[in-house]
């Protein structure tokens, strides 16, 4: 691709890891930062559709890489109209423009677009059913983004954690220097992902020349997260394990847990389809990755 590729969500834990993956690993993937151009809220509001049609009126990309969003899920239950329109909306128009261009659109979405009530793994043509206002946004979009006939990516993730911005691994690390005990719930099931398995998904996709002659000819739903699922109460307990924190978790059930929007029981997606798609593809276990995040952050306070 010779043209610069767009990423929105500059500043977010995507958005950052992208920029940190380019730097270590660019020779491996025959990218650089100078191939991308990272936009802020500052440059490309989404939650304003003129600050959309300004920022593309004189720019062409060879790609869109949309990794802004509305995530805080409690939120988003009192304030739809500016989930809806950084989730749906503005995800629409990006798509719009990416039709219009004739270039792929790659947007990150969620899990949460899924009820949670199954056994078994979802697969990316199960029925999409969210329970709360954030996961009714980013299905949405997704819906969007079909509708508008462009091509590209749609990547479904969960429980995104990293040494940036705001998640719960940075908030427990808090929580564990604070007090002695915490409860955590035990009956809400996923996969954590590191947003820098993310990142290099999505670069191995603009990057490798069959992911890119299936991006510009269709569109395609895919699952990723790092490989294993564990609770939030197993999750917290790791990261205060490989952390050397003693703070006891107390398991608790979602009942005893109250937040303003419902959450899935449980979540796990199968991730057959973007392994068939990318060659090569390695997908860390969930431990070992929230391993790596951990020293990441260590070395970031150094």
């Amino acid at each position: 691709m010779n043209k610069s590729i767009l990423v929105t969500g500059k500043n977010g834990q995507l958005g950052c890891s992208l920029q940190k993956i380019l730097i270590e690993i660019s020779q491996n993937l025959n990218l650089s930062l100078n191939n991308f151009v990272f936009a802020s809220r500052d440059e490309i509001d989404l939650s304003k559709q003129n600050s959309i049609s300004k920022f593309f009126s004189n720019k062409q990309f060879s790609a869109i890489v949309n990794c802004a969003a509305f995530t805080s899920v409690d939120k988003a239950e009192s304030d739809f109209k500016l989930a809806e329109k950084i989730n749906h909306l503005a995800v629409a128009q990006l798509a719009k423009i990416a039709k219009n261009q004739n270039i792929p659109l790659i947007h990150i979405s969620t899990d949460y677009v899924f009820q949670g009530q199954q056994s078994k793994l979802y697969i990316e043509t199960d029925e999409t059913n969210p329970i709360n206002t954030y996961g009714l946004t980013k299905l949405n979009g997704e819906k969007a983004v079909i509708s508008s006939g462009c091509n590209g990516a749609i990547i479904r993730t969960s429980w995104l954690h990293s040494e940036f911005g705001h998640n719960f691994v940075k908030t427990m690390l808090e929580l564990g220097k604070k007090k002695d005990n915490i409860n955590v719930v035990f009956d809400q099931i996923g996969s954590p992902t590191y947003a820098s398995n993310l990142a290099k998904v999505v670069l191995t996709m603009l990057s490798n020349q069959r992911t890119i002659e299936v991006m510009n000819s269709q569109l395609n739903i895919y699952h990723f997260s790092d490989d294993g699922y564990c609770s939030w109460y197993d999750f917290a307990k790791a990261i205060f394990e490989l952390s050397n924190i003693n703070c006891h978790v107390n398991p608790i059930e979602t009942k005893n847990y109250y937040t303003h929007a419902e959450r899935p029981l449980c979540n796990v997606m199968k991730k057959d389809k973007i392994k068939q798609h990318i060659p090569d593809l390695v997908i860390p276990h969930w431990k070992d990755a929230l391993n790596k995040c951990l020293k990441e952050i260590q070395k970031s306070k150094v």
